[in-house]
Order: C-alpha cells, then structure tokens, then sequence
C-alpha cells in the first residue's frame, strides 16, 4: 500500500500542473483578450484550416461517387419548382385563352379556373416555402459534423478515421473547453453585475456596467468559437432607439451584445436564466415581464415608449419575427415595436452553415440539447450588418414601416423576404389567408362583371 504512495503522489501533481497550465492558457489567450477586445487571428487561422479539410472531404466524395458511378445529390437552393411572379388575374387569364379561347372579360365562372387553384395547391404540397424555413438548411459539402449529408457513403478508410478524429476533437478538446468558459463567462456577469448594482446611480456605474456586460458577453462567444465580422459599424445603435434584427437563434444575442451596448427585451424566466436576470437588471434597466404581462400589447407598448424617451436608456434589442427561422429567409415582423415612434437601426446577421448550424429548431431540441449541439460543432460563424437608421414616413402605418425594414434586412443579407407569419411553426394557417384568395377571385369575376355593365 505504501509503495504506491509516491505514484499517487505523482499523479496528483501532474493532474494539478495540468489544471493550472489549462486555466493560465484560458487566462491569457481567452479571458484577458476577451476583456479588451483583442484577438490573436487565432481563430480565422482555425476557420482556414477547417475549410482546406472540408474542401478536400468535398472533393473526396465526388471522386468517391465518380468511381461507383452514384449521382450526387445537390439541394435546390431556390426551390424544386420554378415559379413566375405572376398574379392570380394573369394567370387565369392564361389558362382561358390556352383552354376555352375565352378571355376574363367574360364574368362568368369557368371550370377550367379550377386549374389554377389545384396546380397552386400541390405547387404548395411538393415545395412549400414556409415549412422548409423551420428546418436546418442542407449542405451541398460534407462538414464532418455528422452522417446526414445526402451524398455522405462509405468513400475511404481515411475519410472514415478523419470523421472519427473529428469527434474526438470536438467532444474531448473542444466540448470541455467550451463548457468551462461558458461558465466563467455566465459566473462573472452574474457576479459581475450583481456587484455593480449596489453602487449609486451615476457615470461609474454605467460605464461598469457595460464594460462588465461586453466582457461578460465576448467570454461566452469564445465559449462558441464565434467569428464575427462586423460591417459598417458606424450604424450600429445609439441611446433611445430601438435595434431589430432577423432571428435564428438564441445566441443572436451575444453575437449583437458582444459589439455594442443593449437594454434586453423579454419575459422573467425561473432556474439559472432568473438568476441571470434578476443580476443583469440591477447594474442596466433592462425590460423584463411577467407570463401576465406579455400578452398584454398596450403594457408592454407603454414600457417600451418610457424607455426609449430616456435617451440616457441603452437602445432596446428585439426580434420581430417572434421566433426562429433558419437564416435563409426572413418572415413577417410583428408591428408592435414599430407603432412607438422611435429610431429604428436595422440588423441583418447572416450565419455560415458549413462550420455549424446556428438555427434552433425549437419544436425539435430542447434548449440543452441545443446548446450542447452549439458547443459541438467546428464554430458559429457569421456577418453581421449594421444598417443606417430608419424612422416611420408620415405616409406609413406600422405594419408597412415593419415591411419596409425587413425588406432591407433581407437585402443586405441575402435573404429570401416572406409575408408568413413565423407562427405558422407552431399554428393553422388562419382562415383569412384562404378567404384572401377567395376575396381576389371573386373579386376578379364581380368586378370584371361590374366594369362591363357599366360600359
């Protein structure tokens, strides 16, 4: 028993150097960097390197299927069938003349009309354009991160053992890493701010508490190995108004709060997330709200208004769509936060799918699997613009300021712009989407009907 003494001995002190060689590494090409906003190019050397990788794993695929004579599968990215920007009029109007040789002068109902709503129908059915959106988006590469890439098959031996190397990296290196900093990040802001908030209102606090909410913020981006770059920074929001960006995923949080300064909009969490909350309202005002509360749209109309009429107050950071789409399309903002009246500074952020994917499909991951699978993947990379500031025309309601935002949104990110409603996730498509329809066609004939009587 005694002679494995010194063993033991040996083998506590090499776990102890390990630890704290581990945490002076983390301290000094981490943490340090993250609080002053430096970084080594660690990073984009790693995202260079990872795409050499893929490129050739790409490449060995091709020549793999090439010699068993398998067709490669290449996703659609603009959808399997191809459709004319057309209107309901025109398009019947089309079908008569190639059917009957009647023209929609004539008011009365055709059965050949029919044509048009069925053909829409399964149009719909085969490439619906709204389901696809709450969906990962397929890749047309293999990233090594799992097996669901289409045209992924048993190519080599070596492509085999370099996707099982892949594991261990992420999993055994990677994973540990990252979990550890997430802590130390999540651990300083609680503290951090809850420190801050005893002090007296004032220019010291507010300048700790930003620095300490930035710093917080850049720590758990590092925990993701996110490579960010920002664009025309110039833009970004100022004190009194209101940032809206499209939304992917919860960490659109910390991408946006790790470049700049946000009041936070949302709804008093239990658990680990109330703490954080309950912290982070002491040293800024954040807009937290009761479950009662959020339904309540002149309530929370109101608290926004107070906010951004102190333009001492952090701009306020919202997502309008509401919830989730997997950043290949932008859907119908909610026109809430655009009938306040303030200065709206748009946001486009675009993710890279090939090191990971961003989207949270939130009907099929829990919020712990999905961090888990975040923390697992090669690194969150995306861009980020900062649009100029944009405020409501005298001739505009708020739905059509709404639109008007995310159709720039959508531009400067190369997103597909749709009228949906992100809802449809979880709902019915509403009855008055298919009595719209019916008002148009019925709408066509009566008023073609009453053009003619009057003639």
């Amino acid at each position: 028993m005694f002679l494995l003494l010194p063993f033991d001995s040996l083998v506590v002190n090499l776990l102890g150097i390990s630890i704290t060689v581990l945490f002076t590494l983390l301290l000094v090409f981490i943490i340090v960097p993250a609080i002053f906003g430096v970084s080594f190019g660690i990073r984009k050397v790693y995202m260079k390197t990872l795409l050499k990788i893929f490129q050739w794993a790409t490449l060995r695929i091709e020549r793999g299927a090439k010699e068993k004579n398998h067709p490669l599968y290449k996703p659609y990215a603009n959808g399997i069938i191809a459709k004319e920007p057309t209107s309901l009029e025109e398009e019947i109007k089309e079908i008569r003349r190639s059917g009957s040789g009647k023209s929609l002068d004539t008011p009365e109902f055709e059965l050949s009309d029919i044509f048009y709503f069925c053909r829409k129908g399964i149009e719909t059915i085969m490439d619906d354009e709204v389901t696809k959106r709450f969906s990962a988006e397929e890749l047309e590469s293999w990233n090594l991160l799992s097996r669901t890439n289409y045209n992924f098959q048993y190519i080599s031996l070596r492509l085999t053992v370099l996707w099982g190397l892949g594991v261990l990296i992420r999993y055994c290196f990677l994973l540990p890493l990252r979990i550890a900093l997430a802590f130390t990040g999540i651990s300083l802001l609680v503290t951090g701010t809850t420190v801050v908030g005893y002090l007296p209102n004032g220019r010291c606090k507010e300048f700790l508490s930003k620095h300490v909410h930035l710093m917080c913020y850049r720590i758990c981006v590092r925990a993701l190995t996110a490579i960010i770059t920002y664009h025309d920074r110039e833009n970004r929001p100022r004190n009194g108004g209101i940032c809206v960006a499209n939304h992917t995923s919860p960490i659109d949080v910390i991408i946006l709060a790790s470049d700049g300064y946000y009041a936070m909009v949302g709804q008093i969490h239990g658990g680990l997330m109330g703490v954080i909350q309950r912290a982070m309202v002491k040293a800024c005002p954040h807009v937290w709200f009761e479950r009662s509360e959020v339904k309540d749209r002149h309530l929370v109309a109101k608290r926004l208004t107070e906010h951004v009429q102190d333009k001492s107050k952090l701009p306020i950071l919202i997502f309008p769509e509401g919830t989730c789409i997997n950043n290949t399309s932008v859907m119908m903002f909610k026109k809430g936060s655009f009938e306040i009246g303030a200065t709206v500074y748009p946001v486009a952020i675009k993710y890279d799918p090939q090191f990971g994917d961003a989207f949270w499909n939130s009907s099929k991951y829990g919020m712990v699997t999905y961090l888990l699978r975040m923390m697992t993947s090669w690194a969150i990379v995306c861009s980020v613009w900062y649009l100029p500031p944009m405020t409501r025309q005298p001739e505009e309601d708020a739905v059509q300021f709404a639109n008007r935002v995310k159709s720039a949104i959508a531009r400067q990110g190369g997103l597909v712009d749709l009228l949906w409603d992100g809802g449809l996730k979880r709902e019915k498509v509403k009855d008055t989407f298919k009595e719209e329809q019916q008002k148009l066609y019925s709408k066509m004939i009566v008023g073609n009907h009453e053009d003619r009587s009057r003639s």
